[in-house]
């Protein structure tokens, strides 16, 4: 059992795309200041915020010209306060578009499956922007729990489009169009990556064709972001059995040896049965002492 989970943990972690993966790390700074890093990439941010804009004809972030809207004071641009490991980010949402799924479906949670196209820049010394990935050609798949922490975030407010693919390449139309603007600390932090120095700020353009609503990644019949059990928004500190598989990659949860989607009952659901007497609000599959 414990060579299952350790290897779908290591599974969740493999780079489906060389600009997010989170874990392709370089040497770290020492003693490195994360509040003071998340002070100066906010400055940093809000300064190019207010001296650019979103040009909706080519569908780029350009500099400031008279009569345009700063991005800064444009609507469409939401800022999400986030605060990792104690430290507090803003993280910058451009929605140009927000996505018309057909069939209907809602925006992708932290933890599911999304399909993309998307181009990757890093604001130098000067904020110059340096390309440095970009999958613009044909779509690619992601895990969002398996990609930095702004990508996990921001794509939350996009939904995806309508598959038109006819014979041919994959092809959508009307999905979710927008900009990220990700301060280091939700992105690299103070590790460089290839083709990324250490503390930087990133700009990505995405487009979300689609999505796998309620991704099941450890396919124990419960979906990942219901197993945010503490109901934080963040499911990756959830690890009921303490093996440092979180639930929503662990197949066995409790550790008891019965996987947890065979302790489903009748309807096959794990997360309506409750047959300890002595714990009655634990369900059985959180609960090593009911197999």
């Amino acid at each position: 059992m414990f060579n299952r989970k350790f290897l779908i943990l290591c599974l969740s972690l493999l780079f489906i795309g060389y600009a997010c993966d989170d874990d392709n790390f370089g040497v770290p700074v020492d003693n490195f200041d994360y509040a003071g890093q998340a002070i100066i990439d906010n400055d940093s941010l809000v300064d190019f915020l207010g001296k650019h804009y979103y040009n909706d004809v080519i569908d780029s972030v350009r500099p400031l010209i008279t009569g345009a809207t700063a991005l800064i004071n444009d609507s469409r641009l939401i800022t999400q306060d986030v605060t990792e490991l104690d430290v507090d980010y803003k993280l910058y949402i451009f929605v140009k578009d927000e996505g018309s799924p057909n069939p209907v479906k809602g925006h992708p949670t932290v933890v599911d499956s999304v399909l993309v196209k998307y181009k990757g820049q890093y604001f130098n010394s000067t904020t110059e922007l340096i390309d440095f990935d970009e999958r613009t050609v044909q779509p690619v798949w992601f895990t969002l729990h398996s990609v930095i922490r702004g990508w996990s975030l921001g794509f939350g407010s996009f939904k995806g489009g309508e598959n038109v693919t006819n014979n041919g390449p994959v092809t959508y139309m009307n999905g979710g169009k927008g900009v990220l603007f990700i301060p280091s600390g939700l992105a690299y932090s103070k590790f460089s990556t290839p083709g990324i120095p250490s503390s930087s700020t990133l700009l990505f353009y995405i487009e979300l064709y689609d999505l796998v609503e309620n991704t099941d990644y450890d396919v124990d019949s419960i979906p990942g972001i219901l197993e945010d059990l503490d109901g934080d928004g963040d499911p990756r500190n959830d690890d009921t059995d303490g093996d440092q598989a979180p639930n929503f990659l662990d197949p066995d949860d409790d550790n008891d040896g019965v996987l947890t989607k065979d302790e489903g009952g009748a309807d096959g659901d794990p997360t309506n049965d409750f047959n300890d007497p002595n714990n009655p609000n634990l369900p059985d599959y959180l609960n090593p002492d009911i197999k």
